[in-house]
């Protein structure tokens, strides 16, 4: 797998606080929800980055009292990308969620 990410991945996606990261996140997801009937590539690209960015954040030793929590985010994201088959996941609500995050890191600095 192509790592989109290389220059978060090598040091500085560490240094941000997990609403910054789950914030971020939700970016890669908003924009895989605005292309979601319009472009199959574009949207299929988004969701792998909120993926790489969400693996990211999982192997944080920040987190490990979250790691529950995030590998279920996780399982959702690869729901929603399947229709919700499993869990009925949608990634309107995944967004919802991730929305939070990010006015949280916004509300912060």
């Amino acid at each position: 797998m192509v790592i989109q990410h290389k220059n978060l991945a090598e040091s500085g996606w560490q240094k941000l606080t997990l609403a910054e990261q789950l914030g971020n996140i939700g970016g890669e997801t908003n924009r895989a929800l605005r292309w979601l009937d319009k472009d199959d590539k574009i949207y299929q690209d988004c969701l792998t980055r909120a993926l790489e960015l969400l693996d990211l954040t999982i192997r944080d030793p920040r987190w490990r009292g979250r790691l529950k929590e995030l590998l279920r985010v996780r399982e959702f994201l690869c729901d929603s990308f399947f229709a919700g088959e499993e869990y009925a996941s949608r990634l309107e609500d995944l967004d919802h969620y991730f929305l939070e995050f990010a006015l949280a890191a916004r509300l912060g600095k």
